[in-house]
């Protein structure tokens, strides 16, 4: 092995990059149009623009003959789960860095993988994954395995595809948005139904094979805080899981791994709820969490995976692995506080320091793997993960206080980030006494939510007016002026004063940095309102000069009549028509962003309005703010039908 092509993007390829250069091989990154000046494309040896897409396997295997690559990486996500392009990498005569296509497809399929699990004794929750995927069947099996019931996409991850159902009403239309949504990402629209623990944790076991019947376990993590079923903050050791517990679940995660004739590195996740446990899944790849296993055991995964696919051995044995300390991850996303994706460009980028990318370097607390840098613009195609920050400690506490500031210290600016809503859970009361399970966000999210808005409104008062601070090339105005801006709706207002000086000068508010950034208007529009984004005191906020605005308008009573769609997306599906009344619970529009579906529902106060206009159609593209129904009060006598 000499060559090694990352078929991935971002920061997995440069994560495995940074590894492959340690151990002696050239890189060989892989990208489409949109992504030729990407970070990864510049920190490769060579490069191969693709074809196609980054699941296009004919254009992959073609850019590997032609740079002359002689191993692939998948990174995750992608291809990296596929047994075909597993198996078409080894038929072109290229080193697979993965499980063998036969375990991919023995544990890809969570039908599959709990029949394997089930008869070798690994704990699993009564279902049904049969053949006959009929709305009439399902019902028949929940009614017999009891409610809340998960329904889930047999191929993929993620997330997509899932669905929790409380009752037999719920249950045809998450069979209809799961099998959409399974069909979208994965091309594969087969479900299963499983008895839901609505309160237990999500604890998964790092397991490692090599080809030499060599099995083995680096420890658990706990990824219990998650939204619309993906992870965003996850740790080793869990905080619920003894020594007893973790023998436990390490040895039903290799028995599963062992019978599927396993090789390389591999995730196995559970539920647990006390000291019982029940199989979710097992991931056949790395893990996008793998970084706080590797702050606690002081091993390279990237580097076992590649010797482990030249044919060496495992490094350790079971009982020399050594764990020490706590890690916690959080993924930094491109959405807001309501799990909305965003799109846009960072336009200013700062990293907490002392901190060390893409490895646990000697003394280092910290760890951020990343893709960003100025000029970066966010899209719609790929996930909203824009990089994650990793702190390790010798305690818990100390790893959490060391993520919240560095967190603190992060700049992004730009477009909205996640990074006020992850402070806000690190912060939680019962996240720092261990106690979230995966209900946690669902749960806590309105204080959570709270909490983000109420600091940012200490900030507006104490800092948002010097945002309009400006330095004058020319002779400064002497008088100040007053100034109106609009954060959240709400409307403040400050005088403001031109101060000497050419521009340049950092503004300091209280002793305090603020960071700010310029944005352009929504939409684009001319004469549009300035935007800024602003960052003071480790909170970031948006707003809007409001100055020039009339004392009143009359938008607060329009917004009432229209239905906008919250963020950037593509229309899947118009469910009404003008005439059609909104009924209570209804799904009018739904959007798809970022490989997700999105329900858009009646607001508070339009339940029982009339569609007056629809001004979308399935497939296309809309923006933030963008009216998709303009709605009207019910005429008296009226006879529409019901949506």
């Amino acid at each position: 092995m000499n060559r090694l092509l990352v078929a991935n993007r971002g920061e997995i390829a440069l994560r495995v990059m940074r590894t492959a250069r340690a151990l002696g091989l050239q890189t060989v990154a892989v990208h489409t149009e949109a992504d030729r000046h990407a970070l990864h494309v510049r920190a490769a040896d060579f490069v191969q623009p693709l074809a196609g897409s980054y699941l296009d396997i004919p254009a992959l295997l073609a850019a590997a003959r032609a740079s002359g690559a002689d191993a692939v990486h998948p990174g995750y996500g992608f291809l990296s789960e596929n047994a075909d392009f597993a198996q078409a990498v080894q038929e072109a005569g290229l080193c697979w860095i993965g499980p063998p296509p036969a375990a991919i497809r023995a544990l890809g399929s969570k039908a599959a993988a709990k029949a394997l699990a089930e008869a070798h004794g690994v704990p699993c929750l009564p279902g049904y994954a049969g053949p006959d995927q009929s709305a009439e069947r399902f019902l028949a099996e929940a009614q017999r395995i009891g409610y809340p019931v998960m329904v889930k996409a047999v191929a993929g991850g993620g997330g997509r595809g899932m669905r929790l159902v409380h009752g037999p009403g719920d249950l045809p239309q998450a069979l209809e948005r799961a099998r959409s949504e399974a069909l979208a990402g994965f091309g594969d629209g087969t479900l299963l139904i499983e008895r839901a623990l609505t309160h237990a944790r999500h604890v998964e076991v790092q397991v490692f094979a090599d080809a030499h019947g060599n099995c083995i376990h680096l420890g658990e993590r706990d990824c219990s805080v998650q939204r619309r079923h993906q992870k965003i903050i996850e740790e080793a050791p869990s905080p619920a899981v003894d020594e007893s517990l973790r023998v436990r679940l390490g040895a039903s995660a290799v028995a599963l791994a062992r019978a599927a004739g396993y090789v390389g590195a591999g995730t196995v996740e559970f539920l647990l709820q006390g000291q019982d446990f029940h199989l979710l899944e097992m991931n056949t790849r790395l893990q996008v969490e793998h970084p706080v296993t590797e702050a606690l055991t002081g091993l390279d995964l990237v580097a076992w995976q590649i010797r482990v696919a030249r044919g060496e051995p495992l490094p350790l044995a079971q009982e020399q692995v050594n764990f020490s300390g706590h890690a916690i991850e959080v993924r930094l996303c491109a959405e807001d506080e309501h799990f909305h994706p965003h799109t846009g460009r960072v336009v200013q980028l700062r990293e907490p320091a002392p901190a060390s990318a893409f490895c646990w370097e000697e003394g280092s607390g910290l760890r951020l793997d990343h893709a960003l840098e100025p000029g970066l613009e966010v899209g719609l195609h790929f996930d909203p993960m824009l990089g994650k920050v990793i702190a390790r400690g010798a305690t818990r506490e100390e790893a959490r206080m060391r993520l919240v500031s560095a967190l603190r210290e992060l700049v992004v600016l730009g477009l909205p980030t996640n990074r006020g809503f992850l402070l806000a859970c690190l912060d939680d009361e019962d996240f720092v006494a261990g106690r979230a399970a995966v209900p946690f966000l669902q749960e806590a999210g309105p204080r959570l939510r709270e909490a983000v808005v109420a600091r940012e409104r200490v900030a507006v008062e104490a800092a948002a007016g010097a945002a309009f601070q400006t330095a004058a090339t020319a002779l400064p105005c002497a008088w100040p002026r007053p100034l109106r801006w609009r954060h959240r709706g709400e409307l403040h207002e400050a005088l403001v004063q031109e101060a000497p000086g050419s521009g340049a000068e950092p503004l300091t508010v209280n002793g305090k940095a603020l960071q700010r950034a310029v944005l352009p208007p929504r939409g684009e529009q001319a004469g549009a309102p300035r935007r800024w984004h602003l960052q003071w005191a480790g909170i970031d906020w948006f707003q809007e000069d409001a100055s020039f605005e009339p004392p009143a308008t009359e938008a607060p009573a329009q917004a009432g009549l229209e239905v906008r769609a919250p963020f950037n997306g593509r229309v899947l599906r118009v469910a009404v028509q003008a005439g059609d009344v909104l009924g209570p619970g209804s799904t009018p529009v739904v959007i798809e962003s970022m490989k997700l579906e999105h329900a858009l529902g009646p607001a508070a106060g339009q339940a029982g309005l009339v569609v007056a206009e629809v001004t979308v159609r399935a497939g296309q593209q809309v923006a933030p703010g963008q009216v998709l129904l303009r709605l009207a009060a019910p005429a008296a006598g009226s006879e529409a039908g019901s949506a």
